[in-house]
This record gives C-alpha cells, sequence and structure tokens, in this order.
C-alpha cells in the first residue's frame, strides 16, 4: 500500500508539473536554486569546501563510468565527443598551472585527465565496436571556436602572461559547454543506462557546487568583487554566466534523473 500510494503522489507531482508553461518552470527552478543557496550559506561556513565537494562528487561519477567499461565491456551511450572535449580542458588548465602555481587541484587535474584519457583509449580502441558514433555527431570545432573567440575578448585582468589568461578563460568557457554532446546523444537515444546516467548527474552536481561558490562569494564581497568597470574587468561575471549556464544545461538532465530514481524505471529524456 505504501509504494502504492508514493507511487500515485509521484505520479501526481510530475504530471502537475509537466502542466506548466515554461516561464513557470524556470521560475520554479530558479526558486529551488536560491533556496539551495541560501541553505548551503547558513550551513557553510569555509567556501573552498564547496571546490571539494565538487571534484569528489565528479570523482564518484568518473569512477561509475570507468566501472562500466571495466565490467560491462560497453562504452554504448557513451560520447566520445565530450570525453576528448573534457581532456582538452583539463591539458589546457594544467599547462596554467605553471604560472598560476600549484595545489591539491593540480593534482586532481592531473588524475582526472589520466583518467579522461584512459576512457578515450577504450572507446577508440577497446571498446570502439560499441560505440555509438552516429548518435554522436556534435561537431567539437563549433563549440571550441567560440570559447576561443571569447576568450580572447574577456579573460582574468591578473600579472599573468597574457597567453596563460587566455588559456584559462578558455578552459573556463568550454568546460561550461562541453557536457552539451553528450545529453545531444541522451536525447537521439531517449534511454539511457544507469551507469552513463550516473556520470551525467554527478557533473550536474559538480557544477552545481562550483556555481555557489562563486555566486556565494560575489554576494559576500558586496558586489566589489563582481565588476570593476573602471578597469574593464569582466571576468568575474563571465565565470559566473559560464558556472551558471553549465548548471542549468545539467538541470533538465538531473531532473529526468531524480524522476527516474523515483519511480524506479530507467532514464528516459525528451527526444530533440
Amino acid at each position: 500500500m505504501g509504494k502504492k500510494r508514493e507511487s500515485s503522489v509521484n505520479t501526481l507531482f510530475i504530471t502537475l508539473l509537466r502542466r506548466q508553461t515554461m516561464k513557470v518552470k524556470i521560475f520554479l527552478a530558479m526558486t529551488v536554486f536560491i533556496s539551495s543557496l541560501a541553505a548551503l550559506r547558513s550551513f557553510v561556513t569555509n567556501y573552498n569546501n564547496f571546490f571539494v565537494a565538487a571534484e569528489s562528487v565528479r570523482a564518484v561519477g568518473l569512477i561509475a563510468l570507468i566501472w562500466k567499461l571495466i565490467t560491462l565491456k560497453t562504452c554504448s551511450g557513451l560520447s566520445l565527443q565530450t570525453q576528448e572535449l573534457t581532456a582538452v580542458v583539463l591539458a589546457v588548465r594544467i599547462c596554467c598551472r605553471f604560472d598560476i602555481g600549484h595545489n591539491i587541484h593540480t593534482f586532481l587535474d592531473i588524475a582526472s585527465l589520466l583518467s579522461t584519457l584512459w576512457v578515450i583509449y577504450m572507446m577508440r580502441v577497446k571498446l570502439f565496436v560499441s560505440y555509438n558514433e552516429h548518435l554522436d555527431r556534435t561537431p567539437k570545432c563549433c563549440l571550441i571556436v567560440p570559447c576561443a573567440i571569447v576568450a580572447l575578448l574577456v579573460h582574468p585582468n591578473s600579472c599573468l602572461p597574457i597567453l596563460t589568461k587566455i588559456m584559462w578563460a578558455f578552459s573556463v568557457y568550454l568546460e561550461a559547454i562541453l557536457v552539451l554532446p553528450q545529453l545531444h546523444m541522451m536525447q537521439r537515444t531517449q534511454m539511457i543506462e544507469p551507469f552513463t546516467a550516473l556520470y551525467v548527474f554527478a557533473l550536474g552536481v559538480s557544477r552545481f557546487f562550483g556555481a555557489a561558490y562563486w555566486i556565494l562569494r560575489v554576494y559576500e564581497s558586496s558586489e566589489a568583487y563582481l565588476f570593476l568597470l573602471g578597469r574593464g574587468y569582466f571576468w568575474v561575471p563571465m565565470v559566473l554566466v559560464s558556472e551558471t549556464v553549465q548548471t542549468f544545461i545539467l538541470s533538465d538532465f538531473c531532473y529526468y534523473y531524480l524522476k527516474s530514481v523515483v519511480s524506479g524505471n530507467l532514464v528516459r529524456v525528451p527526444r530533440v
């Protein structure tokens, strides 16, 4: 009885949500996002913990992905484009560390890059026969070129070498949209197996913590950290936009993932 009643409540909630207009859905999403930020601000005193949380959640998703490749011996449903873009972002970021300085994030980026390169090797060589190449059609150049152009125009205003500043900005912008090939592939297949779904869900949660760090940090600075218009400094606003864009890109998938977990079904997303 309990399961049946719970299932009925979930079905009713999902039905009511589907009937809402897009404006109402966006308003609800913004309300949940702002409420979550307020809750985090109340319980977390050191905002650097958000970075730790983001890296930890992303590591969980990557472990799930590696586990799938090792045990199931298939890369079906996984976007090679997204993995290669991830490798580009990490490689660029590690190169920038030589001028910015080394810390724990450097070690985490190197570990993530090595893991991502292993995933790419498995997809291109060992498990290529199971790769859905015909569904992974998003051209990488359509994502890389716009990010490079924006990075040339808007990058950190610091004493670092100009090339390092542009490369760092490029990695931030590309990271915000690198998941698009994976999402497009999922929309074409509609049904996603659990390990790939968990990987993308982990990326969504990770980006939420990243966006929370920047938004709360700017809020605590009384906007002084946001706009230094006298020097034409738009780097921090662009970081905020990038983090927020990636969070909302992944929020739609996270909704379908949570809905599938509640209902006990496979993850399904609407076809584009």
